[in-house]
């Protein structure tokens, strides 16, 4: 029989422990600007040793040697050295990878629920029927379509019931006069009784009265047919296609609808055109989603022939140590206990603060210098122009750690003279060319629609016949690419993109 014993020992172990200081610096390349902007006010707002200063923040990195003594470790970890490594500190990975930037929250918003329940609130039903319709608006997907069946709807909502009536009955045991126990007894029977699946039809017609039109349907035919009738369009010969040939028209099959209804194809191709105008997704109109503004970090603008990269700082508060402070700093012995430790933390934070900035704004010049550099023909002549290009690249280039330049360049947007771009834009997977140079597969795609854009419609270009014309402008590449690119920029099968 093993036995087990506890035993009690010292020893030696050396184990790297990641200062709150690295966590900070990889929220701060991780910031989009505006985020930067308020992350710094609250630092100036928190730490007395900053202020604000129109001149350039490298010139009031000068007090090192007037620092007050703070009983820095030896051991201590080198800031700077590991900024510009790239974070990679040692120690357990899982320690600081959970510590990446999360944005702030955005103020919630009324979404399409919150519309339709107060448009439904609204038409004065009874509390019951309300009840089902609530449980039927909370079954909508975001395009305002139902997820579900009415029957999985009234199941759900009847589970539901059959608790609230037990927790009901009860209670009502515990009343000591009959005649009040028999009438709550009735109003429970009404108020809380199973619904059926016509009580939910009849809801149901009038959620799809409401707005959005097309909201509250089981199929992309019905909301397509409810925004028709809404908007008067009953007679049309639209709407004979839509009713009744819904699987043929989505798949272009205009020869044999324009056989069912004795018209020519020509027509029924016309009438088709007409759907544009309805949305087949009518929820995504209303939007809980704030309103998202592009303030781009870099900008890049064509001087005498050279492409300059700038970064759009002007409305970041410029930091320096405070001279007050400074001065109050300087006398070493004014300070003893907790008051001297207050301020060597606070000098040593605005110290690191102003250096994680600067590194920051000399991190983002260099990544995006390369990138121009790469890709200066995308500047010069567009899209198709645009070169493979990886993290690494940049990396090794820059002499940074991959995660670095991840880091720079996620959320990240500049301005150039052809656009506002995310940085993640420049970044693709290439594909070979008979020259032996490189092209993007972002620039492939834009060839590829470039070349759909200019098709003759009633002769549609194959998959085939797009391998074919890349290959003479020597881009090597498959007809399964071509496919799946074409499926990534929502362009149809040439069957389904012939006109008559």
């Amino acid at each position: 029989m093993s036995q087990f014993k506890l035993f009690q020992g010292q020893h030696l172990k050396q184990e790297l422990r990641i200062n709150p200081r690295l966590y900070q610096a990889m929220e701060l390349l991780y910031m989009p600007l505006l985020d930067l902007q308020q992350h710094l006010k609250t630092e100036l707002a928190e730490n007395p040793f900053l202020e604000m200063t129109e001149a350039d923040v490298t010139q009031e990195l000068e007090l090192k040697e007037e620092e007050p003594e703070t009983g820095k470790d030896e051991n201590e970890i080198d800031w700077e050295e590991i900024l510009l490594d790239g974070f990679d500190a040692g120690g357990r990975k899982q320690e600081y990878e959970h510590k990446e930037y999360i944005p702030p929250t955005a103020v919630e918003t009324p979404d399409l629920r919150d519309l339709l329940t107060t448009q439904l609130r609204m038409l004065d039903l009874p509390e019951r029927e309300l009840r089902l319709g609530e449980e039927i608006i909370g079954n909508l997907n975001d395009g305002g379509l139902m997820s579900c069946g009415l029957d999985e709807v009234v199941e759900a909502l009847n589970g539901w019931l059959t608790e609230v009536r037990a927790v009901a009955v009860e209670r009502m045991e515990t009343i000591e006069d009959e005649d009040e126990r028999e009438a709550e007894r009735a109003e429970l029977e009404e108020l809380f009784a199973d619904y059926t699946v016509d009580e939910a039809e009849e809801i149901l017609g009038h959620i799809q009265k409401l707005d959005p039109p097309g909201v509250g349907a089981r199929s992309l035919q019905e909301s397509i047919l409810i925004q028709m009738r809404q908007a008067g369009d009953t007679d049309s010969l639209a709407y004979q296609v839509v009713e009744g040939h819904f699987q043929d028209l989505v798949n272009h099959k205009w020869t044999d609808v324009a056989r069912a209804l004795d018209v020519s194809p020509r027509e029924i191709q016309e009438a088709a055109d007409t759907l544009a105008r309805f949305d087949p997704k009518p929820g995504l109109g209303v939007s809980a989603d704030p309103e998202q503004y592009v303030i781009p970090d870099l900008i890049v603008e064509k001087i005498d022939g050279v492409y300059m990269v700038f970064v759009n700082d002007t409305n970041l508060p410029r930091l320096r140590i405070s001279q007050s402070y400074r001065e109050v700093a300087r006398d070493r012995n004014k300070f003893t206990g907790e008051n001297k430790e207050f301020i060597a933390a606070k000098l040593n934070s605005a110290n690191w603060m102003i250096q994680a900035i600067e590194q920051r704004r000399q991190t983002m010049l260099k990544v995006m210098s390369f990138i121009v550099d790469r890709q200066r023909e995308f500047f010069e002549k567009g899209v198709q122009y645009l070169r493979p290009l990886t993290l690494r690249e940049v990396a090794e280039h820059i002499e940074m750690h991959e995660s670095t330049v991840s880091r720079v360049t996620n959320e990240k947007f500049v301005q150039t003279p052809r656009g506002v771009y995310s940085l993640k834009f420049f970044f693709s997977s290439g594909l070979q060319t008979d020259s032996g140079e490189d092209i993007s597969a972002r620039g492939v795609k834009d060839k590829i629609k470039n070349l759909v854009d200019e098709e003759d419609e009633k002769k549609p270009l194959t998959d085939a016949a797009i391998v074919r014309l890349l290959k003479q402008d020597g881009v090597q590449i498959a007809r399964r690419t071509v496919a799946k690119y074409r499926d990534q920029l929502g362009i149809l099968p040439a069957r389904m993109r012939k006109r008559v």
